[in-house]
């Protein structure tokens, strides 16, 4: 905790001095100002600097390590490994595939190196045996985990104090079952989370940025398979799963909503747990309590299947906390009773808008310039029921140097006022955060953005994104055809 304490502030200038800022340019951003973004950095350093000072003390740590090599090489190289990753997306930016190479080959990494679930609870009878499955449930389950943090990650202290709870709960349970390997590993990271905490609670200074929440779900994963493995068979899997709820429901809630709605897996948008309690009202620090609520009431269930083991009061709890889930999510609206719900208009607009914003993905195939891209946003414009749009690319000179192109249509000179006049941001998701967005503007009175126009124009950016990033792809053959032009 003091190591992380100490740190994060030091991070938090060199965040400042490279620019590894969160610019506040998207919809679902709720600060309103540059915040670093490299925060992780003095969790994972505060996490490792006392468990390499035991190994070298003579306490008889050292002993344990050697005694469990894989597992403590696991999470060693593992970790860092992850973490690395996220340093190199918070500064330069990767897209997602290249972010599921690095997580899978980690993940197959940690499999070899004993890193299994190899048995899953069934309440119906026995347990079932995963056998040759294990590998790819294995390399799901981490990689998923990892993620799952990750996206949680949309409020001051959230992702930070759901971890909190989460490796609190794991050093329980593996206080009773008498591993000291990962007790020793859960208390440092716990220290490292709280230490880091003091920065990020509401108003936050720093962000853990993709550092910390990758490196928090990766030790977390890690973890909670090998509380997992010496667990009866009868809550096999059942344990990580309450222990680490509320993250990987809020990923399950985001992947189906984005399947059903047809938009990319993995696209943002702003129905998280978090982004649902704030439209009910709650304040940034109340959201962020309630769920902490839910992973301390997470957390409790698990513990107290771990210490009865007994198979009745294991299903009494699970049917209790099925009831309270439902009706929570109920209260968020995502679970809908009304039969004409699919029916209605508010579903066939939806659609249509969706369907207009569809035809435009040919156009931006056959762009060739940044100047062909604008030229296909300037047309979107009535789909949007709009008035202005700005668009705005970056990239490098031939010398290096980052540049800036900037279109605009209907807005008015910076710095002067107009009445009546909403502007929306939307990052270009994709590509690096900082690289581009797409801003329309509306004169007809509104104050907010409509749900179904929100997810259409999304779903335009990305269109966008893809058509920048392969123009700018091919900068040479880009300049040869202005030259033509």
């Amino acid at each position: 905790m003091l190591c992380a304490a100490a740190l994060t502030p030091l991070v938090r200038r060199l965040a400042h001095r490279f620019g590894a800022l969160d610019e506040a340019l998207s919809s679902r951003k709720i600060h309103g100002r540059p915040i670093p973004r490299l925060g992780g950095i003095a969790i994972v350093i505060g996490f490792y600097a006392p468990l390499l000072g035991l190994l070298v003390f003579r306490g008889g740590v050292g002993d344990l390590f050697l005694a469990q090599k894989n597992l403590a090489l696991g999470i060693f190289a593992g970790g860092l490994l992850i973490a690395a990753l996220g340093v190199y997306d918070d500064l330069r930016g990767t897209g997602a595939h290249k972010k599921f190479l690095v997580q899978f080959a980690v993940a197959g990494l940690m499999y070899y190196l004993g890193f299994r679930v190899e048995v899953i609870a069934n309440p119906f009878g026995g347990a079932i045996v995963l056998g040759w499955f294990s590998l790819p449930f294995t390399l799901l389950w981490i990689v998923g985990v990892i993620n799952a943090l990750n996206l949680i990650d949309g409020l001051d202290g959230l992702a930070g104090g759901v971890a909190l709870v989460a490796v609190s709960t794991i050093f329980l349970v593996s206080f009773h079952r008498v591993e000291p390997l990962m007790i020793l590993f859960s208390a440092a990271l716990a220290g490292a989370i709280l230490g880091f905490l003091f920065y990020n609670w509401n108003p936050a200074s720093i962000f853990m940025g993709d550092t910390g929440s990758m490196f928090l779900g990766f030790v977390l994963a890690t973890s909670s398979i090998k509380t997992e493995q010496k667990s009866s068979t009868a809550i096999a899997l059942l344990i990580p799963i309450l222990i680490l709820g509320v993250p990987l429901l809020d990923t399950l809630l985001a992947l189906l909503r984005r399947a059903v709605r047809g938009r990319p897996l993995f696209r943002a948008d702003r129905e998280h747990l978090h982004h649902r309690l704030l439209s009910l009202g709650l304040s940034h620090r109340q959201a962020v309590l309630v769920l902490y609520a839910m992973s301390i009431l997470l957390g409790g269930v698990a513990l107290a299947i771990t210490y009865a083991e007994n198979p009745m009061i294991t299903v009494v709890l699970v049917i209790g906390l099925g009831v309270t889930m439902f009706l929570f999510l109920r209260r968020l609206g995502y679970i809908r009773f009304e039969v004409d719900y699919f029916l209605s208009d508010h579903r066939r607009r939806n659609r249509a808008l969706r369907a207009a914003v569809r035809p435009f993905a040919e156009r931006f195939r056959q762009a060739s310039t940044p100047e062909g891209i604008w030229d296909i946003v300037r047309d979107a414009l009535p789909v949007f029921e709009a008035s202005c749009v700005s668009l705005q690319l970056a990239g490098k000179s031939p010398a290096g140097e980052r540049t800036l192109q900037v279109f605009t249509h209907g807005f008015p000179a910076e710095g002067v006022p107009v009445p009546g006049l909403f502007r929306a941001r939307f990052n270009l998701v994709g590509i690096k955060q900082d690289d581009g967005l797409v801003e329309i503007g509306w004169h007809d009175g509104r104050v907010e953005i409509d749900r179904d126009f929100e997810i259409a124009i999304e779903l335009f950016c990305d269109y966008v994104a893809a058509a920048y990033e392969r123009v700018r792809s091919r900068p040479e053959d880009a300049r040869r055809r202005l030259k033509i032009a």
